[in-house]
C-alpha cells in the first residue's frame, strides 16, 4: 500500500452492475481545467451570506470576540463535514442520490437534500433577481432612491440630503421618518402596499417578473454542458466579486467616520462568550456559508479524477471563505460608520442583516458618495457575481443527481433536463415576485433549510462513519489520496461533528420563534405550511427506508 492502487472497479462506477451487458451509459465527464473544481467550490461557498450575514452577526455576538468561536466551530463541524463530503463525492464520482449505494436503506437522505435543494434554489434566485433590478436601475445619472418627491413615496419620508442643506437650526426628530431608500424597496420594488399578508399575495409585479426570468436564463445558460461550461463561468464569478470588494473596501475605508463603524464591528466583548447563544450562531454561520448538506460539494467532487488532492482543496476553501466574510464585514461597516456619521445616529441604528442590508441601508449609502451610480452599480454586481455561482451549485446539484439515478435515458439528454428544471422552478418562483412575494421569500427562507437540513447532515455523519464504516471510509481516503485521514478528523466524524449538530438541532426546536417581516407576523397556517417544509425533507429518509425494503427480495427479517 505504498502508492495508492487504484482497483478495477473504480473505473467505471455505473459499469459494475454486471447485468448492463455491452450497453454503456454516456461518460459523466469531468473537469476541464486544473483550476475549475477550486474555483467552483470557492464560488459555491462564498454567496450573499459572507456579505450580509456574517457581518451583522458578528457584529450582534460580541464583535471580534464572535471569531473565537467562529473558528472553533470552523475546527469542529466545518472543516471535517466539507471534508467528508468531498471524499464520498470523488470517492463514489456519484451524485447526492446515487451516492447511497453505500447504504441503500438510507438514500432518502439524498432524497431529502434534493427537496431542499430544489426549495432553496426557487428563492435564491428570487433574490438575484431583485439584484438585477437595482443593477438595472443604478444605470441612470440620478439614483431613482436618492429623493423623496416621487409617486411612490409617503409624507413619512425624509431625505437626509435636506437634513444636511438645513444645517439643523432647529433639531429634526427622525425616530418616524423614512428613508427614500427604505420607501423606494418596500412601495416601488416589491410594491407591498399591494398586499395584505402572506394570504393575499396581490398581483404579479411585471418587472420583477421579468428579472426573475433573466435570472433563470443567465442559469440555465451556464449550466448547459454542466460542469464543462459553468467551470469555465466561475473564473470570473468566483475571482471578479474580490476584486470589487478591495474596491468597496478601499473606498469604504478612506471615508471619515469609517473608523467609527469598524471600531462597532471590531470591539470585542469578551463576556458574550459565556453564553450558548455565542456559540450556535458561530455553528449556524459556518454550516450555511460552506453550504454543507446541500450536496453541492459532493457533485463538484464527483466530477474531479480520483486522485486530486481534496485534502488540500478543503483548508484552502473553508479558509478562504472565512476571511472573505471578515473582509466583507470591513467592508460594509466602514460605510455604515460614515452613514452614521453623515445622519448623526450611532451606528447600531443603521446596521441591518439580510435584504434590508443589501436593498436598504447599503444603496442608502451609496447615494451619500459622489458618483454614487458608479459605486452603486458595482456593489450590485458584486452581489449579482456573488449570488449566481451558488445557484450554479444548487442547479447542477439537481441535475447531476437524477441524471446519475437514469443515465441511460437522461445523460445524452442532460441540456433539455436542466431547461425542463429551470422552467418549472421558474414557474414555483413567480409567486415570489407578486406583490406579496416577500412574505413567501421570508417563509421559504427562514424554513427550507433549517432543521431539515440538520438533520440531513446528522443522518450522513452517522451512516457513513457507523453504517458504512469508519475503518472502510479511511481505506476509501487512502485510496485516493495515498494517506489516513488523522485522529483530528476521526474524532470529528466519529463524535464532534454530529454531537455539535445535534445540539444545534436541539437549540433550534426549543428557541423556535415564529417568522415575521417588519412588524408583520405570520399567521398560523403560514407556519404549519413552513414546518411542513422542513419535516418533508426529514421524512424522506424513513420513506426511502420503506422502499429499499419493499424493493429487495426475500422476508422482511432477511
Amino acid at each position: 500500500l505504498a502508492q495508492p492502487v487504484t482497483p478495477e472497479l473504480l473505473v467505471s462506477p455505473s459499469s459494475q452492475d454486471g447485468d448492463l451487458g455491452s450497453e454503456c451509459p454516456e461518460d459523466r465527464g469531468n473537469w476541464t481545467g486544473r483550476l475549475d473544481f477550486l474555483l467552483s467550490c470557492i464560488g459555491y461557498c462564498v454567496g450573499l451570506g459572507n456579505v450580509w450575514r456574517f457581518p451583522y452577526r458578528a457584529y450582534t455576538n460580541g464583535g471580534g470576540a464572535f471569531l473565537v468561536p467562529y473558528f472553533i466551530m470552523l475546527a469542529i463541524c466545518g472543516i471535517p463535514i466539507f471534508f467528508m463530503e468531498l471524499s464520498l463525492g470523488q470517492f463514489s464520482s456519484l451524485g447526492p442520490l446515487a451516492v447511497w449505494k453505500i447504504s441503500p436503506l438510507f438514500k432518502g437522505v439524498g432524497m431529502g437534500t434534493i427537496l431542499i435543494v430544489s426549495l432553496v434554489a426557487i428563492y435564491y434566485n428570487m433574490i438575484i433577481a431583485y439584484v438585477l433590478f437595482y443593477l438595472f436601475a443604478s444605470l441612470t445619472s440620478d439614483l431613482p432612491w436618492q429623493h423623496c418627491g416621487n409617486w411612490w413615496n409617503t409624507d413619512l419620508c425624509l431625505d437626509h440630503h435636506v437634513i444636511k442643506a438645513g444645517n439643523t437650526t432647529f433639531p429634526i426628530n427622525i425616530t418616524n421618518t423614512v428613508s427614500p431608500s427604505e420607501e423606494y424597496w418596500s412601495r416601488y420594488v416589491l410594491h407591498i402596499q399591494g398586499s395584505s399578508g402572506i394570504g393575499d399575495p396581490g398581483r404579479i409585479r411585471w418587472n420583477l417578473c421579468l428579472c426573475l426570468l433573466l435570472s433563470w436564463t443567465i442559469v440555465y445558460l451556464c449550466i448547459l454542458k454542466g460542469v464543462k461550461s459553468s467551470g469555465k463561468v466561475v473564473y470570473f464569478t468566483a475571482t471578479f466579486p474580490y476584486l470589487i470588494l478591495v474596491m468597496l473596501l478601499i473606498r469604504g475605508v478612506t471615508l471619515e467616520g469609517a473608523w467609527k463603524g469598524i471600531r462597532f464591528y471590531l470591539t470585542p466583548q469578551f463576556d458574550h462568550l459565556l453564553s450558548s447563544k455565542v456559540w450556535i450562531e458561530a455553528a449556524l454561520q459556518i454550516f450555511y456559508s460552506l453550504g454543507v448538506g446541500f450536496g453541492g460539494l459532493l457533485t463538484f467532487a464527483s466530477y474531479n479524477t480520483f486522485h486530486q488532492n481534496i485534502y488540500r482543496d478543503t483548508f484552502i476553501v473553508t479558509l478562504g471563505n472565512a476571511i472573505t466574510s471578515i473582509l466583507a464585514g470591513f467592508a460594509i461597516f466602514s460605510v455604515l460608520g460614515y452613514m452614521s456619521q453623515e445622519l448623526g445616529v450611532p451606528v447600531n441604528q443603521v446596521a441591518k442583516a439580510g435584504p434590508g442590508l443589501a436593498f436598504v441601508v447599503y444603496p442608502q449609502a451609496m447615494t451619500m458618495l459622489p458618483l454614487s451610480p458608479f459605486w452603486s452599480f458595482l456593489f450590485f454586481f458584486m452581489l449579482l457575481t456573488l449570488g449566481l455561482d451558488s445557484q450554479f451549485a444548487f442547479m447542477e446539484t439537481i441535475v447531476t443527481a437524477v441524471t446519475d439515478e437514469f443515465p441511460y435515458y437522461l445523460r445524452p439528454k442532460k441540456a433539455s433536463f436542466s431547461a425542463v428544471i429551470c422552467i418549472a422552478l421558474f414557474l414555483m418562483g413567480l409567486i415570489l415576485t407578486t406583490e406579496g412575494g416577500m412574505y413567501w421569500l421570508v417563509l421559504l427562507d427562514d424554513y427550507s433549510a433549517g432543521f431539515g437540513l440538520m438533520v440531513v447532515v446528522i443522518t450522513t455523519c452517522l451512516v457513513v462513519t457507523r453504517v458504512y464504516g469508519m475503518k472502510r471510509f479511511c481505506r476509501d481516503i487512502h485510496m485516493m489520496l495515498g494517506f489516513k485521514p488523522g485522529p483530528y478528523f476521526r474524532a470529528c466524524w466519529m463524535v464532534l461533528s454530529p454531537a455539535t449538530m445535534m445540539a444545534l438541532l436541539v437549540y433550534n426546536i426549543v428557541k423556535y420563534q415564529p417568522s415575521e417581516y417588519g412588524s408583520y407576523r405570520f399567521p398560523a397556517w403560514a407556519e404549519v405550511l413552513g414546518i411542513l417544509m422542513g419535516v418533508l425533507s426529514c421524512l424522506m429518509i424513513p420513506v426511502g427506508m420503506v422502499v429499499a425494503v419493499l424493493r429487495e427480495e426475500g422476508t422482511l427479517w432477511e
